[in-house]
């Protein structure tokens, strides 16, 4: 650190002895006009520390004052000023008064360098140079005190990048880049847990750590027993200027060895510049498929540069293992062509990493495209064995938000099959929609569509969805558009007037093994009962229950004991009470005789008049149960409803 300082003309020091280039010592006593100031650093654990002091003096000398602490009475301290930075080193161009271990003093005045160059105070901020205050005259090695000036002198500004352990447990740290004046840059690397004794060489290499790239800056080794190393950078290995700036840009990435004889161990390892990752991250989950227990995640990690670091990490693969992997076009369960390939997975260690700045076609591609890619990630058994997928997921647009619906599927014409169709939204505003089903037969192929309208009134196909494995009783489909390319959605699929059936078979379509609702013909829950008492035949009677829909419409099941086998009874809401009599308004499915049930969709009177769950509650009405469409006037069960109950 440096403090300038513009002092009074009239600011005087006391008495001083001067040593010049002529070795001449006079008493000098006049007014300092300018001054600078620099930092001395303790160095071997000394203990020493403090301050160099450069003032400019009235007739053009410069004088410097060293002032220390930490010293001793009794001893001598030679001090220097030497050419460039202190982590570079360099010779002497001044030699300054020893230090005084008493007082920790030492001033010099001088003109000229050693070498008879003129200076003047002007000269010191460029100066290209650092101060050392040595143990002694019999020990020059050992620096006591030690600080750059001038040009080489810190601005305040650093960036550090962290150095990740790698091939030897235990070793890590960081690596600070502090800019000085001139631009160049100050590197310290700091390392935990290497072995005493240890020299590490370490260098910048070109591009990410994941790509890989040949040296271009060469560090000062670093000291296994301090675990540090100092360098100044300045220029690249090929004499390219690169500074402080520089560092903050590159492409590149940090590597410090085990030794210069085992370059291939990296102990520490990170990337720098463009490539630093700014703390931005998604992360995607990859779901067991073909092999049982292999599953995990694929992690992206933006990079100040706009790229990624892509990190697929799963448990269970098997040791010595190469499992490819990739980005895919589409959906995982639409399927598509390979778009970006990643490293292959070690099975060793269930790891990859991979560097995403473009696809393999070469189109730019980084981190903020993966997260609106229309694509999903496969990893598989083996480069010999890609049809074999061993963890799966989808990215980007196709990833889930976690909102769902789910709806049952209820048995129909085969007992014992049945299960749920569970849609979940997708980043989008598609679905991926899930059938499930239990009691298929093995081998079986179940065609599954979603039909207009609600089941018990039936309407055409207005989706078809990947067909039902019946060994698995599974099927997956992205539900993204009808099949007359209407786009179709999770939000739609909530708001649609439809249901869903899954059939035997292609060849037998008519018999339909699941069916629910969906949508707005979803039942709520809520429900109420009439009974329906025998009337003219003895042995009739039931009830007729009305489930509320989410579009407000009902579900009407009316549900008789006695019916013959083979008949068929018309059913229908009456006006006023069963007392009075009244017209129909409204007429059910009729009742098989058989099951004695009947079910209709009740949203509208028989003269369209709007009709719905909260109107069966309050309609003056009743409902008759009739023998035959040919004896309309046998009631065989009747009962008031609504406001009448």
């Amino acid at each position: 650190m440096k403090k300038l300082k513009n002092l009074s003309l009239l600011l005087f020091i006391g008495v001083l002895f001067i040593s010049c280039s002529d070795d001449d010592f006079e008493p000098y006593n006049g007014p300092i006009l300018n001054s600078v100031e620099y930092d001395l650093d303790e160095k071997s654990d000394s203990g020493v520390s403090g301050d160099a002091t450069f003032n400019e003096q009235e007739d053009g000398s410069v004088q410097l004052i060293l002032e220390v602490q930490g010293t001793s009475s009794g001893n001598t301290h030679p001090a220097h000023i030497h050419m460039n930075s202190a982590a570079e080193g360099g010779g002497i161009i001044v030699s300054l008064e020893p230090v005084d271990g008493a007082t920790g003093l030492s001033i010099t005045t001088f003109t000229s360098l050693d070498d008879g160059t003129p200076i003047s105070f002007g000269d010191i901020a460029n100066l290209d140079a650092y101060i050392n205050v040595h143990l002694s005259s019999d020990a020059l090695g050992t620096i006591v005190a030690q600080g750059d000036i001038g040009q080489n002198v810190l601005t305040g500004e650093s960036k550090s990048y962290d150095l990740g352990e790698r091939a030897v447990e235990g070793i890590s740290g960081t690596i600070l880049f502090e800019e000085r004046v001139n631009g160049e840059a100050l590197a310290t690397i700091s390392l935990d847990g290497t072995p005493d004794g240890g020299v590490h060489p370490a260098h910048i290499h070109m591009n990410t750590a994941v790509e890989g790239g040949g040296i271009i800056y060469s560090f000062n080794a670093v000291s296994g027993t301090t675990g540090m190393s100092q360098s100044n950078v300045a220029e690249l290995d090929d004499g390219t200027a690169f500074g402080y700036s520089d560092v903050l840009t590159v492409d590149g990435y940090v590597n410090v060895h085990l030794s210069a004889d085992d370059l291939g161990t990296i102990v520490a390892q990170g990337d720098i510049g463009q490539n630093e990752l700014t703390g931005e991250s998604k992360s995607y989950n990859l779901e067991e498929r073909a092999v049982p227990g292999i599953n995990g995640s694929v992690l992206f990690e933006e990079r100040v540069n706009g790229e990624a670091l892509a990190t697929i990490s799963l448990d269970g693969t098997p040791d010595g293992g190469v499992h490819p992997a990739h980005i895919h076009m589409n959906t995982a369960v639409e399927g598509g062509g390979i778009i970006y390939t990643f490293n292959a997975v070690n099975g060793t260690t269930g790891m990859s990493q991979s560097n995403v700045a473009e696809l393999d076609d070469g189109t730019a591609f980084g981190y903020s495209d993966v997260q609106v890619v229309d694509g999903y990630v496969n990893v598989h058994l083996s480069a010999a064995d890609l049809g074999t997928i061993v963890a799966q997921g989808d990215i980007g647009q196709n990833e889930l938000t976690g909102e769902s619906k789910s709806y049952g599927l209820e048995e129909r014409a085969v007992p014992g099959i049945n299960g749920s169709v569970l849609f979940e939204e997708r980043v989008n505003g598609e679905a991926l929609a899930t059938i499930s089903l239990a009691g298929t037969p093995d081998g079986g192929t179940h065609p599954a569509h979603i039909h207009a309208n609600s089941a018990v009134e039936g309407g055409g196909i207005l989706y078809t969805f990947t067909p039902v494995n019946g060994t698995t009783g599974m099927s997956q489909s992205n539900v993204a558009e009808l099949d007359d390319g209407t786009a179709f959605g999770y939000a739609d699929v909530l708001d649609e007037d439809g249901y869903v059936n899954v059939h035997l078979s292609a060849g037998d379509l008519g018999t339909i093994v699941a069916q629910g609702d969906i949508g707005i013909n979803e039942l709520t829950g809520n429900s109420v009962t009439y009974n329906l008492a025998e009337a003219d035949v003895a042995g009739i009677s039931g009830s007729v229950v009305f489930e509320e829909r989410v579009g407000g419409a009902a579900l009407a099941t009316i549900s008789l004991t006695g019916t013959p086998d083979g008949g068929t009874h018309p059913a229908h809401i009456h006006e006023n009470s069963a007392a009075e009599g009244g017209g129909i308004v409204y007429t059910f499915t009729p009742v098989d005789g058989t099951t004695g049930m009947s079910q209709s969709q009740v949203e509208a009177l028989d003269d369209g008049t709007a009709f719905g769950y909260s109107d069966v509650l309050t309609v003056d009405g009743y409902v008759n149960v009739h023998l035959s469409a040919n004896d309309l006037a046998t009631i065989v069960a009747q009962g008031n409803i609504g406001a009448n109950d």
